[in-house]
């Protein structure tokens, strides 16, 4: 049986999912056959940095081939930081709109791609049939949708995961899950029974890039001035977002 996610301390070690033999066993899925037939590649994002640190790769690759991208930024994620002074709400709020700018910039990605629903952070629960209802306005049968895996662990993550998940089948599309916190409290002996046939992409070629976008969250990683919280995405989150492979599951 599955761990019942938990997101506490540092979870699962990279050293670990290295040697998950299983996992990277997997046949590597060819970013033509990932994007065959599909005209836009639209990311749902419950926080500004998930769609980057899951799927930078992918988007940066996609860019390059010319495919259209859309990134949907379903909150600000402005909420990370409660009781700090000088990090409101306010701030982040618009810190991290512009960090996501900055981080789709490194993947040659122009910030006309981005659109913010500015749902509340941590209340993408209360708001999931709006945004299914909205999605489904606005996927086309040709898109091929990223979202959060419905199992990844995090509120925002799962309904929004749904909320894409339904959307994409009423509308006929194609769509992958994307884990994030999964990779925290997900024993990697467990991978086999919560994963069923990961695709996994080689993004070597534009790794560099990826990191380079990740580098852009300052507030995230707290590569920032008058924050004393710590950091959403220490080190030892950031080695998992760091390899030659992404991983999303059909």
């Amino acid at each position: 049986m599955v761990a019942v996610a938990t997101i506490h301390g540092q979870g699962s070690e990279e050293r670990a999912w290295e040697h998950c033999d299983w996992l990277w066993q997997q046949p590597e899925t060819a970013l033509a056959d990932l994007c065959a037939g599909v005209c836009r590649l639209v990311v749902v994002a419950p926080h500004p940095d998930d769609e980057v640190l899951a799927c930078g790769g992918l988007l940066c690759a996609a860019a390059g081939i010319g495919l259209e991208v859309q990134v949907v930024a379903v909150t600000d994620g402005e909420a990370c930081y409660p009781g700090e002074r000088w990090w409101t709400p306010q701030r982040l709020r618009q810190a991290r709109r512009e960090e996501l700018r900055d981080a789709l910039g490194a993947l040659s990605i122009d910030a006309g791609a981005i659109v913010h629903l500015g749902i509340a952070d941590g209340g993408v629960t209360d708001h999931e049939a709006g945004l299914e209802d909205w999605l489904w306005q606005t996927l086309r049968e040709d898109d091929l949708v990223l979202a959060p895996w419905r199992f990844d662990g995090h509120p925002d993550h799962e309904a929004a995961g749904r909320a894409a998940w339904r959307a994409a089948r009423a509308v006929g599309c194609r769509r992958l899950e994307y884990p994030v916190w999964g990779w925290h409290w997900l024993d990697p002996g467990c991978a086999h029974m919560a994963w069923e046939q990961p695709k996994l992409l080689d993004i070597s070629a534009v790794a560099a890039h990826k990191r380079e976008a990740i580098a852009q969250f300052r507030t995230q990683t707290g590569d920032v001035s008058r924050l004393h919280a710590e950091p959403i995405l220490p080190a030892h989150v950031l080695t998992r977002f760091y390899r030659n492979h992404e991983v999303y599951f059909a």
